[in-house]
């Protein structure tokens, strides 16, 4: 039965962490990140309590949310992951946390007191460099289409992509004024995401350029790994789309920030299970100054401002009139989509190891 399978899985787990936790060198401090948080928390409590640490626990998000998002809120697994989280989570020396609304939501309905620690996106997320671009491109190429020169080159032996051109006369590589945008977006292909909403903007995006409106094609770059994945290529495979192609590689790591610098426009359809974290692929999107869509929960202005950095949707019909407005006259630099990249360039935003040394570090110290 399931909740034997899940008990047993909890006490293997358990033994399993507790065995190895207790066998390595004495930590001054044990830093987890929840979720996962069962058995965890737990574990790494009676480590602490073991070895003398401290114990700081990083709140992603709530377990018992992501649980609920199975379940349903009301089961009693999900009950008991919520209480869990609440009697455990206390017992920390210190807690961080990704957003003003969960600190606030600890401080309330845990009696837990967090410091807010925003993601911020690693140094090697930044705009890719023309050359770069046009060399990952051409790697792509070899196994997607869509990355591929719709037509031949101009000079026979030349290499170009669906998106860069290499001028014979000077060997600069360059970007054609005829090219497709190029829209990206990442995903785990699980419940929290909702794909097709995505793919209903697309499909009235396809009937505005058929209608006579002057946009762009789209190359759609859909990544990630997940369960829901076969489910939505599915639905793409049967799309009738004749301006958009659409593709949901999985990228070896060293390519994903080549490809969220060289990209667009960026789309998020992570809705938060608890409401109150933040998607960490805005986080790296920003991080490559690339202009973000994304589909609206309660504290997603935390991060995403909307007509300032990006753009907040709240459906596919609102999603696919953002996409007319930003690609209308695409690629001039006139537009929402290039005043949004301006004011990220302006913004000049920490990086992760800048924000650790700002916020954590003083919790050290402090107990130093």
């Amino acid at each position: 039965p399931k909740l034997l399978q899940y008990v047993v899985k909890v006490l293997v787990q358990t033994a399993q962490l507790l065995y190895t936790m207790l066998r390595m060198e004495q930590p001054s401090y044990i830093l987890l990140q929840n979720p996962p948080g069962l058995p965890g928390i737990a574990v790494a409590w009676l480590a602490c309590v073991f070895w003398g640490s401290k114990l700081i626990i990083d709140w992603h998000n709530y377990g018992h949310t992501l649980m609920g998002l199975r379940h349903g809120r009301s089961h009693p697994l999900v009950q008991m992951a919520k209480w869990y989280e609440k009697h455990f989570g206390r017992l920390a020396d210190y807690n961080l946390c990704v957003t003003n609304a969960m600190r606030e939501d600890l401080r309330g309905n845990y009696g837990i007191r967090a410091v807010t620690l925003y993601d911020k996106p690693a140094s090697y997320f930044k705009e890719t460099p023309l050359e770069h671009q046009h060399l990952l491109f051409l790697k792509l190429a070899k196994d997607y289409e869509v990355f591929r020169p719709c037509t031949e080159p101009v000079c026979p032996g030349a290499e170009g992509s669906a998106f860069t051109q290499v001028d014979q006369k000077t060997g600069h590589v360059l970007k054609p004024a005829g090219r497709p945008a190029l829209l990206i977006s990442s995903t785990s292909w699980t419940d929290d995401e909702d794909f097709s909403v995505l793919l209903k903007a697309l499909e009235a995006y396809e009937q505005d350029v058929k209608a006579g409106v002057e946009l762009p094609s789209l190359v759609c770059v859909i990544t990630g790994k997940g369960p829901l994945k076969d489910y939505y290529n599915g639905l793409i495979d049967k799309l009738d789309l004749k301006h958009i192609r659409i593709c949901t590689p999985w990228l070896e790591a060293e390519d994903y920030p080549l490809l969220l610098g060289s990209a667009d426009l960026g789309v998020c359809l992570h809705k938060s299970s608890s409401g109150l974290d933040l998607p960490m692929k805005v986080v790296d999107m920003f991080g490559c100054c690339l202009p973000v869509c994304a589909i609206y929960f309660e504290c997603l202005h935390e991060l995403v401002k909307h007509n300032e950095n990006g753009l907040i949707f709240q459906d596919w019909k609102e999603l696919a009139e953002q996409l007319k407005m930003l690609f209308l006259g695409f690629p001039t630099r006139q537009g929402k989509l290039h005043s949004f990249r301006e004011n990220l360039h302006a913004s000049k935003q920490l990086r992760w190891d800048e924000s650790w040394d700002q916020t954590v570090l003083p919790l050290f110290e402090q107990n130093e």
